[in-house]
């Protein structure tokens, strides 16, 4: 029960959640889009999706100090990205130059191979001018878009189309197979075995466990872990119990999805499969980053279709969406 204290926090906190889905109702329709332009730009698909996550947060806030709302809310919602994105890429330029100034003359090899390899995809990056090429070429932007978008003139636009498209190179794949943290083995093998509290055991005791775009939580007696495993029983009965969809999940059993291991581009990716009257499919992906053995950061890509799509196509496998929404009322 709340406090008199904590009554107005609670209040504002409802009153902020409900502005935060109006928000994102209205600018769902350019989601597919703005995933696909953050796409374009890191070259990876969760990468992406945090710059598109990130993005939306900013133009949450953004929005709010606006006197009126943006005329172009598309080209307004990629500036927001792209210059996110060119900050980011600023930053991590600045951070290589600072640790090649700070390191040994003489490095171990495979440190120095590393730390090249960084170099070599920095230095080729030109944020402004891929970007440019991107709206241009892909999203089909006016130059006068593209100039909002990127916050600068029509002039500069061309400049960059010019240079962007004689520079523009992709990188290779990265397709190197790593060694997979025993953590991870380990979740994966408990989570199948719908083992919740050994899952929590190889937590960290501060892990943050996020549904990205949804909640985040620390590991005591986390809901999270729980709807992982037994969520599938309240999506079998969405159509009464609202909170997602139900369109989306129509065919789908109220058996606990089972877990499996797989590689993308190098990483370790947890890929959770739901059974189906008509079979099996990816619905949700879980990614672990590891601290000291064992795990301080779970992601948990539900509510995030594109990025999920992007994925399973990458590796050829059957997926369904769940939309984007999972706050709806019941019925």
């Amino acid at each position: 029960m709340a406090s008199p204290e904590t009554e107005p926090l609670e209040a504002l906190s409802d009153d902020a959640r409900r502005t935060w889905h109006g928000f994102l109702l209205v600018y769902e329709p350019l989601r597919p889009e703005l995933y696909r332009y953050c796409r374009y730009l890191t070259r990876s698909p969760w990468d992406a999706e945090d710059l598109a996550q990130d993005a939306l947060a900013r133009a949450f806030v953004t929005l709010s100090r606006m006197g009126q709302a943006p005329q172009n809310p598309r080209a307004w919602l990629f500036r927001v990205a792209s210059n996110l994105w060119i900050d980011r890429v600023r930053r991590e330029r600045t951070a290589v130059s600072d640790e090649r100034a700070a390191e040994p003359s003489t490095p171990p090899p495979d440190l120095q191979a590393t730390r090249e390899a960084a170099r070599t995809l920095v230095a080729q990056l030109a944020p402004q001018e891929r970007a440019a090429v991107v709206l241009k070429d892909v999203f089909e932007f006016s130059l006068e878009e593209i100039a909002e978008s990127l916050s600068t003139t029509v002039g500069a636009v061309k400049a960059a189309l010019h240079r962007g498209r004689s520079r523009l190179e992709e990188p290779e794949l990265d397709t190197t197979r790593r060694a997979v943290p025993e953590v991870i083995t380990a979740f994966c093998a408990a989570f199948n075995a719908h083992d919740i509290p050994r899952m929590t055991e190889l937590l960290l005791d501060h892990a943050a466990i996020e549904v990205v775009s949804a909640t985040v939580e620390g590991p005591t007696n986390s809901k999270v872990l729980h709807a992982l495993l037994f969520g599938v029983k309240r999506m079998a009965r969405a159509a009464e119990l609202g909170g997602i969809e139900a369109r989306f999940f129509a065919g789908v059993q109220p058996t606990p999805p089972r877990m499996e291991l797989m590689s993308c581009r190098g990483e370790p990716l947890l890929l959770s499969w739901y059974t189906h009257d008509d079979g099996e499919a990816v619905r949700a992906i879980t990614r672990l980053e590891v601290s000291d053995g064992r795990i301080s950061v779970l992601r948990n890509y539900f509510f995030t279709p594109d990025f999920i799509e992007d994925v399973c196509r990458e590796l050829g496998l059957p997926f369904r969406s769940n939309g984007y929404r999972w706050w709806l009322p019941a019925r």
